[in-house]
């Protein structure tokens, strides 16, 4: 029997040689996350239920990320009530202000989640995993707590849209290009509970950092997951960060639908508000001010992105009427910018350096937008008051993108600075 990437995963963490598209099943976990907003919920359930303990204390993740550092009284509660339940449960894997990251960019660098495993998060985000071939996907804090408290969870098989990746791309042409290109073909809900699969000669072209990103967005075209075919570089990728062998996974012939992206012929795009569907090129664009820009996230966090906007700051200076947010994804990823000299020139242009954190990107912290104000984000979603004020505007775009509008204060192409 056929079956797809995805499938392949399923099938070999519920025991079996096969599944079919919409049969329920029960599978085991490799790893159960959650972080500052969506953990003291699944403890609370957990305890509700009376689970005495944890599955596997070697399996769960939970890292402080969303609201730390702790910005007000009610984040400080939330994480003081995780941080008890790690000393209580003896938790390994547990990530505090000082050793935290954005858990999406963290995990992979900590070598926690990998080739062919089955990962589930009290995150959307979660399915950022499958950059590396593995099945990962997001779920609510309840589901999140039976997982912690078997190492099992249950999925309906989703059927599942290939893509083609073909060609090289252009310069200022990366993943975030690349998914917010898909993302504008098929629509918010176009891959509705539907796996989003990429293999092709494009994928060879493409950095680990475009294909977390990829993986990354696939839940905005409403997937299930989104997984990249293994090839050599994933396997050298993970070869630093995990003692395990990497499993190669492979596409077949079991797809709905499949699309061939020609990349070659992409040019830098702009998510324009309220969706990320709604995309155009960026040089399409005119007189479009901006307030606010924000280079970081679990998108476009990642080294290569502020090596991507230093390129274009270095020896500028940002708008005047422009604040600009670098947010390194990681304390390894703000070490290595510190080391490369990244973030020097982020100072000496005008920006301010942030402390590993999503804030800015749910409205949290950290860069929350006023009435009226219009922001340029790599992060990955702009819908109404996702960043502040329910009228302010977000626009999403790539790290080449934000960074010459900060040197414009104004929406332009990169080659344009």
């Amino acid at each position: 029997m056929s079956m797809t990437m995805t499938q392949k995963i399923i099938a070999a963490h519920c025991g079996r040689e096969n599944v079919r598209v919409g049969e329920i099943v029960m599978a085991s976990t490799d790893m159960v996350l959650a972080n500052d907003i969506t953990a003291p919920i699944a403890i609370r359930e957990l305890k509700n239920y009376g689970f005495g303990q944890v599955f596997d204390r070697e399996k769960i993740a939970l890292v402080m990320d969303h609201f730390t550092p702790c910005k007000d009284i009610k984040s400080a509660e939330q994480c003081a009530e995780t941080r008890r339940f790690t000393v209580e449960q003896n938790i390994r894997h547990f990530y505090d202000s000082g050793e935290a990251g954005i858990e999406h960019a963290l995990l992979p660098e900590k070598g926690l989640v990998g080739s062919g495993d089955l990962i589930v998060g009290a995150d959307s985000h979660t399915c950022t995993y499958g950059a590396l071939g593995a099945f990962s996907t997001g779920m609510g804090s309840t589901d999140i707590a039976f997982s912690m408290a078997t190492g099992k969870t249950w999925l309906k098989i989703p059927s599942a849209l290939l893509f083609i990746l073909k060609n090289k791309p252009g310069k200022w042409v990366c993943g975030k290009d690349i998914i917010l290109h898909i993302i504008g073909m098929l629509g918010t809900d176009g891959a509705r509970y539907k796996s989003m699969e990429f293999c092709g000669d494009g994928l060879k072209q493409l950095s680990m950092d475009d294909r977390f990103t990829i993986a990354n967005m696939t839940i905005e075209a409403g997937a299930k997951n989104g997984i990249l075919e293994t090839d050599n570089q994933t396997v050298e990728y993970e070869k630093p960060h995990r003692n395990t062998i990497p499993c190669k996974v492979s596409v077949s012939e079991a797809y709905e639908s499949i699309y061939e992206i020609d990349l070659s012929t992409l040019r830098p795009v702009v998510a324009k508000p309220h969706s990320p569907a709604n995309i155009c090129y960026a040089d399409e664009l005119e007189d479009i001010k901006i307030n606010q820009v924000v280079i970081g996230s679990c998108t476009n966090g990642r080294l290569s992105d502020l090596v991507t906007a230093a390129e274009i700051l270095r020896e500028r200076h940002v708008h005047r009427h422009c604040r600009t947010i670098i947010i390194p994804a990681t304390q390894k990823i703000y070490l290595d910018a510190l080391r490369l000299g990244l973030i020097e020139t982020f100072i000496e242009a005008g920006c301010v350096v942030s402390t590993p954190t999503c804030g800015p990107c749910l409205g949290g912290h950290m860069g929350v937008l006023a009435k009226g104000e219009r922001a340029i984000s790599t992060t990955n979603r702009n819908f109404i008051g996702r960043m502040g004020h329910p009228e302010s505007e977000v626009f999403l775009a790539s790290p080449a993108v934000a960074a010459a509008a900060a040197i414009a204060g104004k929406i332009v192409p990169p080659d344009n600075i």
